[in-house]
């Protein structure tokens, strides 16, 4: 009987398995990098085993070191959770050869479908419809556009879409490079590449005693970098077709799930088409990141199933029926408007409403929050920069989505770019609403118009006079003298006090005067200071109709500001009355975007370049991002080496272009 399980993962996965098992009074071991070592997972848990190191190679992916931490603290299961090693048939056999309980199908079932190249093979025999595998030695124009796809493993790691035979090659030796980072297998294959297409997957949960499920249908395809952003359950798509296409997606699922002699929860994914013809695109041996909708939606805790079937219990005959709606997205530190750029740094605040619960299967209309990280901890270069699931529960879709995107819009995140503001905005489109989400849905309706700010110039505006005014009320109780006289005041008529913000490519300046009926705010007629502390701010706002009353939540860390208020989330950074010569960066520099390592040059001091033309790679959070020539010119410096490891804002190429050389 389990008792005591280690969850060979981090993050979000480890405490959301380690709910489960203490709702079942189980006893829990997390592992920890010297990265993660203050992570919540790791103090959650009833012990805790270091592995010595920061990368995935040195740490997570080390199955001898996590089977020894098993045994160390006495725990009798391993539950893999999603990533690292959680589909490594190699890894499944030595928990095996340990002797301990292994939360997942059997070594031979994940071998299986552990190469996606013989998966496919497989699945045809067994009957179900598959794209045909590309030799990518073989690809012609005619097979053109192809995707290729690392074999062991998935989440967009070592996808790449191809649409010229002269690029091939490139992709080819950068997605081997990706998958061989990320899974320890250098593997990739091609297959055809749809423009638009539906991701659909079927939940399977099989027992030890020949039962299989068909636990619902989720539709997961809006997808950035291959990589889904928003998953909800059941599929538009599925709904709008009708009960046959759901009946042949449950059928094609249950097979593939029969064919390889299945146990535990797996994931069955296909690519359908508007008229719900589907392909069958992999099967995913573990718990899928998105397996929330699926509990919202059937009322079930599949962790809870997991091991109880890894525990030799068999399942009721029939699922549970489907109910209501369920939509989770992926909040990331990422800039979305600058090609994805992840993030990392300290997240200094992660607040969400009192409604959302952790951790916990819906069973009333509501918003539910897996989350790893918690204010002050640090996101790492080393790890995927995803913050949190955010997930809805509703009596209908329509409800789903408004549940979902008003508590994030109301949500507190401080210290990083986030997708935020994007995943508010898809939830709030009318093509999501209509059920239109394809996997070209960023193409289609402009990347940079769904990623832009929630909060338009006028709130920024507004947010800058309500940090001053807190600054001004942080100023009069840290004042050594005369602090109960108003911030600004004189016996004499004075100038203005001025604080200068800057807003992303804005700068915004507040001039404000302190006055005996209150204070008058510069290019702000009629507005009124109604209370000031260094944390809230409520100001009277005039409008056509008479003023509104409107609160503002202010945090200040260091220079930089987060006006959070219902007209939407505002970050701020204080500018400085002077700047320091030192920290002024020559005209055509390449800084670097985020800390990371650098894995290639594509040119040489002296080279001719052209605007966009690839000048280095970075290797950031197991993924390659290109650092690109801004503008024609020649290559005046180049300032860093192969194998060199930068922090953010590092120069790392200066590019000499005509008007840097006539300004010289």
């Amino acid at each position: 009987m389990i008792t005591h399980v280690l969850v060979a993962n981090r993050g979000e996965i480890a405490r959301r398995v380690f709910a489960t098992a203490r709702r079942m009074g189980l006893s829990t071991t997390a592992v920890f990098s010297d990265t993660d070592a203050s992570a919540p997972h790791v103090t959650e848990a009833d012990v805790a085993v270091r592995l010595p190191g920061d990368t995935p190679g040195e740490t997570y992916l080390r199955a001898e070191r996590l089977v020894q931490a098993a045994r160390s603290t006495g725990a009798d299961t391993v539950h893999p959770g999603y990533g690292f090693l959680s589909e490594n048939a190699a890894f499944a056999q030595a928990v095996s050869d340990a002797g301990l309980r292994w939360v997942g199908p059997p070594v031979q079932a994940i071998e299986s479908m552990g190469s996606k190249v013989e998966a496919k093979k497989l699945m045809a025999d067994a009957g179900v419809p598959v794209l045909p595998e590309l030799n990518p030695e073989a690809v012609t124009e005619s097979d053109l556009p192809v995707l290729v796809k690392a074999s062991a493993g998935g989440g967009g790691r070592g996808m790449r879409v191809v649409r010229t035979l002269a690029e091939l090659p490139e992709q080819l030796d950068a997605a081997r490079r990706e998958a061989e980072s990320a899974f320890g297998d250098p593997t990739v294959f091609c297959e055809r590449y749809l423009e638009t297409g539906r991701h659909i997957e079927v939940q399977v949960l099989a027992d030890a005693h020949g039962t299989v499920w068909a636990l619902g249908e989720r539709e997961c395809s809006i997808q950035r970098r291959h990589q889904k952003v928003v998953e909800e359950a059941p599929s538009p798509l599925v709904e709008r077709i009708g009960p046959r296409m759901r009946e042949r997606l449950f059928a094609s699922a249950r097979l593939a799930a029969s064919a390889i002699g299945y146990e535990g929860a797996g994931t069955v994914e296909f690519l359908a088409d508007e008229r719900g013809e589907f392909f069958f695109l992999e099967m995913n041996t573990r718990l899928q990141v998105e397996h929330p909708v699926t509990e919202n939606t059937t009322g079930v805790d599949l962790v809870r199933l997991q091991l109880q079937i890894a525990d030799g219990h068999a399942l009721p005959a029939e699922p549970p029926a489907s109910r209501g709606h369920s939509i989770e997205v992926r909040l990331y530190a990422e800039d979305p408007a600058h090609d994805w750029r992840p993030q990392s740094g300290t997240l200094e605040r992660i607040e969400f409403d009192d409604t959302a619960a952790e951790f916990a299967v819906l069973s009333s209309p509501g918003v539910r929050l897996d989350s790893g990280f918690a204010g002050g901890d640090a996101v790492s270069i080393h790890y995927d920069p995803m913050l949190a699931k955010v997930i809805s529960f509703g009596e209908s879709r329509e409800e789903a989505a408004r549940l979902l995107s008003a508590s994030l819009a109301r949500a507190e995140i401080h210290g990083l770019i986030t997708n935020r503001d994007l995943l508010v905005r898809v939830l709030r489109h009318p093509a999501f609403l209509a059920g239109d989400t394809d996997t070209a849905f960023f193409d289609r309706h402009g990347l940079q118009a769904l990623s832009r700010p929630l909060a338009t110039d006028d709130t920024a505006d507004l947010a800058a006079v309500a940090a001053a005014m807190a600054a001004a009320a942080e100023n009069r109780l840290t004042a050594r003298a005369n602090a109960r006289i108003p911030s600004g005041w004189r016996n004499l008529p004075s100038v203005p006090q001025t604080k200068t913000y800057t807003c992303g490519d804005r700068e915004i300046e507040v001039s404000y005067l302190a006055k005996r009926t209150g204070v008058e705010v510069a290019d702000h007629p009629g507005l009124a200071l109604v209370e000031a502390t260094p944390t809230r701010v409520v100001l009277d706002v005039p409008g056509e109709h008479g003023p509104v009353r409107r609160s503002f939540a202010i945090a200040r860390y260091g220079d930089r500001v987060h006006v959070d208020s219902p007209l939407g989330p505002v970050a701020l950074a204080r500018a400085p009355r002077f700047t320091d010569p030192a920290d002024l960066v020559t005209e055509g520099s390449l800084l670097a975007p985020m800390p990371g390592k650098v894995i290639r040059l594509a040119a040489a001091v002296g080279d001719r370049v052209t605007a966009g033309q690839p000048i280095l790679w970075l290797e950031a959070m197991k993924m390659e991002h290109t650092v690109a020539s801004p503008a024609d010119g020649v290559l005046g410096e180049l300032d860093v080496v192969a194998g060199q490891q930068v922090e953010v804002g590092t120069v790392l190429a200066v590019v000499d272009t005509p008007d840097t050389e006539e300004n010289a």
